[in-house]
């Protein structure tokens, strides 16, 4: 197989999301990297020409097709290598993972959200009951985690993927978020899971 090549920066959770689990299935060795920066105002040349979304991550594929958005990234690297595990077969596990994953997703959407309303969008400007929203959304978010997925977060899915690389990413870009508060199931899922090889290979770093 020749190489595929993944437009991002880890910086981004959905494209980590797709390094941590390139790495999960044997192809973290076959992808090319494109990490140019992404401005949320200005029209980035080389994400344009392939693809008309303009948002990373972008995956061309080694037959030079370009797949767009994670969660389409994720199920084609699973597809590709033969990995069954990841996103099983069997539906009621399927859909299981599946929707843990829509979790993960949802708390990293919050996060970049937040991190562009503060951080990116002029001052003076911010939202205060749009980003009270967002807290309240991701605090119940993780609540259900630490409630009613723990079970499943002992094993290495699509969903336990997304959930760590968002609380990887909350912890990097938003601390004062203190998701860890209340929820000790929730630390000790996070804290064995980042060891994890495809974790430390894909490690945050500050720019």
């Amino acid at each position: 197989m020749t190489a595929m090549k993944l437009h991002g920066d880890t910086l981004s959770p959905f494209v980590r999301m797709c390094l941590v689990t390139a790495h999960e299935v044997g192809l973290g060795t076959k992808i090319q990297r494109d990490i140019s920066r992404v401005d949320p105002t200005t029209v980035n040349a080389g994400l344009a020409a392939v693809s008309p979304v303009g948002k990373v991550p972008v995956l061309v594929t080694d037959h030079n097709h370009p797949l767009y958005d994670s969660r389409v990234i994720i199920e084609y690297l699973c597809h590709v290598s033969g990995n069954k595990t990841l996103i099983p077969d069997d539906g009621v596990k399927r859909f299981r993972v599946l929707t843990l994953a829509a979790l993960g997703q949802a708390i990293a959407e919050a996060g970049v959200a937040w991190r562009y309303e503060t951080a990116v969008r002029p001052q003076g400007l911010q939202w205060r009951e749009w980003m009270d929203r967002q807290r309240l959304r991701v605090a119940a978010e993780f609540d259900d985690i630490e409630k009613n997925w723990i079970k499943d977060l002992a094993e290495v899915t699509a969903g336990t993927i997304a959930v760590a690389v968002a609380l990887s990413y909350i912890d990097f870009r938003i601390p004062d978020w203190q998701w860890r508060t209340d929820r000790p199931k929730l630390q000790a899922f996070h804290d064995a899971f980042s060891d994890r090889p495809s974790m430390q290979a894909t490690a945050l770093k500050a720019a």
